[in-house]
């Protein structure tokens, strides 16, 4: 409800806060370069080991992904996270109603990532129908709040809509493609009751078409200056005394408030360092309010063409006098939300999996993981025409990929199309027999694409910036006298700041941190030694193998036993924590990625 002013002329606290999210449409929907990879096209390759293995995909038909849309559309406008005990702050609070008030009308040229998220469950008791906003922040990823996704099933229930800057009428999407979703995060530690951790990522079957927007990083703090032009976009509500949302996407401009500004205004509600809050004090009406409102939650708050923060919050109704919206604060779930970014892997479940070949007949395998051990294993037959075998997601989308090198020195790229559900290969360049070391760490330039990392036989390390279809820009050196290390892995972030670090092996068993910078001219800080591993023969990392959202690395001892190692995020001697046997016979592979 609406607010006074103190005496001292500031807004006093907002008595009322609800998450940002209205179900939908309630009353109607009316260098330093050198060389380049010698790319050939995939006509020229040599006859590759081809994969028995297929990707598990759960995809959902596109009548039954309309219907849900329809459903939703013409649902009874449920509030996403009420089926939550809602947050008791002050008398009368309810819950989560988000839009954008005092905006102007915007096309999908301008924001291009912009995702309708439509929620439609007629299943049980009750019909539950909702609608969020959210971003495409990869082909197959699609960053949102928690509130509209911790409790629901969206592979069941959900469709997504991108492409579009209208809401669908009937059986017309505008122009606009719908997919369903195959797998679902919310932040781990989110609070329905304080509404606080609120970050969430949708992961699609299929890439879309939409040009991704990035989310920023865990040492922005320019985009978050006091005053800094900020922004947000959505299809909420546009006044504060009607439920109908608007059929077009809106846009606002909102300055960012400082912490001390957004405490005054909300007290404990507000958690420093998790939220932020901008925009101007709301007047008590529509008019002079510029505000997020109903429909607009999970949508983003965009700054230098970053999304800084996600439309969590805010008082019921929109423009209580003295509230500011409240969005959680993208910088500081960096290190938690871009893993999932890049969280592909061989069974698609989240976690990473194993690649292995055996020594003595070159056939090669895939291992599942469970979290803690790997599954028995899955044959992907001979493999004896390559010497090298990595994973990666250098296309984005969405399955998990293999960069192998031939015999003859060929780094070949063997992805996986959906769409014929067949592999495909492509040969990136020739004349690689000689390199020592090849590694794709994940994002090192900061540009939220997939990289290449090589060691040349004269120990330098370049860096190949990906182009996220699976071609690469030319190289840049990193770093050269790598005399040291007989092993450069890594895949992920160790230290939990969101950006891609490698991990050194020495001859003498020590391992060594190079924390990733996110800058392709420097790309790595100075190495950290975090571990004395003499009795470790092999190091491998396949990124996240527990599923918390960080990288974590195996351990193949000389006996051929190998230890899990979980990663804490921490850059220190604590980057991992205790050691846990996940089985043995390993020593009997010659490649394990």
């Amino acid at each position: 409800m609406s607010t006074s002013l103190s005496a001292s002329g500031r807004p006093r606290r907002p008595r009322r806060r609800t998450r940002f999210a209205l179900s939908a449409l309630a009353a109607g929907l009316a260098g330093a370069v050198a060389a380049t990879l010698t790319v050939s096209p995939a006509a020229a390759a040599p006859t590759p080991p081809h994969p028995t293995v297929e990707p598990a995909v759960r995809t959902v038909p596109q009548a039954e992904l309309e219907r849900r849309v329809a459903g939703a559309v013409a649902g009874d406008d449920d509030k996403p996270g009420e089926r939550h005990r809602e947050p008791q702050r002050g008398a009368g609070v309810t819950g989560a109603d988000p839009k954008i008030i005092g905006g102007t009308e915007t096309t999908i040229s301008t924001a291009p990532w912009m995702a309708q998220l439509w929620y439609y469950d007629d299943t049980g008791a009750e019909t539950v129908s909702f609608f969020c906003g959210g971003a495409v922040i990869a082909p197959t990823k699609i960053l949102t709040a928690a509130h509209c996704v911790d409790g629901y099933d969206w592979y069941g229930h959900g469709a997504v809509i991108t492409g579009t800057a209208q809401l669908p009428e009937e059986d017309d999407l505008h122009g606009g493609t719908v997919s369903g979703v195959w797998r679902q995060w919310s932040h781990p530690s989110y609070d329905a009751v304080a509404i606080d951790n609120d970050m969430a990522v949708l992961t699609l079957p299929n890439p879309v078409d939409a040009k991704p927007i990035p989310m920023t990083t865990a040492d922005d703090t320019a985009s978050y200056a006091v005053g800094t032009d900020a922004k947000v976009y959505g299809w909420g509500r546009t006044s504060s005394t009607s439920p109908l949302i608007s059929q077009v996407l809106k846009s606002a401009t909102l300055p960012i408030q400082s912490d001390a500004t957004c405490a005054e205004a909300w007290g404990s509600d507000f958690v420093k360092g998790h939220m932020v809050c901008a925009g101007e004090p709301a007047t008590g009406s529509d008019e002079g309010t510029v505000s997020a409102c109903n429909g607009d939650s999970g949508g983003p708050l965009v700054v230098g063409g970053r999304i800084v923060g996600v439309v969590s919050w805010g008082v019921e109704d929109c423009v209580a006098e003295g509230a500011y919206s409240v969005f959680s604060k993208v910088s500081t779930y960096a290190g938690v939300t871009y893993p999932r970014v890049d969280d592909t892997d061989l069974s698609g479940d989240g976690r990473a999996d194993l690649w292995l070949r055996r020594a003595s007949d070159k056939v090669a395998y895939s291992q599942n993981s469970t979290g803690t051990s790997f599954s028995a294993p899955d044959l992907w037959g001979d493999w004896s025409a390559v010497d090298l075998a990595v994973q990666a997601d250098f296309d984005r989308d969405g399955y998990q990929d293999l960069l192998n090198r031939g015999l003859g020195g060929e780094l070949v790229w063997t992805h996986y199309q959906p769409s014929s559900q067949t592999w495909d290969h492509r040969v990136l360049a020739t004349g690689w027999g000689s390199r020592k070391q090849i590694l794709a760490p994940g994002d090192v330039t900061g540009d939220t694409l997939p990289d290449l990392l090589s060691l040349d036989s004269a120990n330098t390390l370049w860096l190949y910036p990906g182009k996220g279809d699976g071609y690469f820009s030319g190289r840049v050196q990193v770093t050269t006298g790598l005399t040291a290390y007989d092993q450069l892995r890594g895949h992920g972030d160790f230290t939990g700041d969101g950006k891609a670090d490698m991990l050194a092996r020495a001859w003498n068993g020590d391992l060594y941190l190079y924390a990733g910078t996110g800058k392709a001219g420097s790309a790595f800080t100075p190495r950290i030694k975090v571990r004395s591993w003499p009795e470790v023969k092999s190091v491998v990392s396949p990124g996240d193998v527990t599923g918390d959202g960080k990288a974590d690395v195996l351990a193949v001892t000389e006996y051929g036993n190998m230890y899990l190692y979980r990663g804490t995020g921490q850059a220190s001697t604590a980057i991992f924590a205790t050691a846990v046997k996940v089985g043995g016979g390993y020593g009997s592979y010659d490649i394990i990625s």
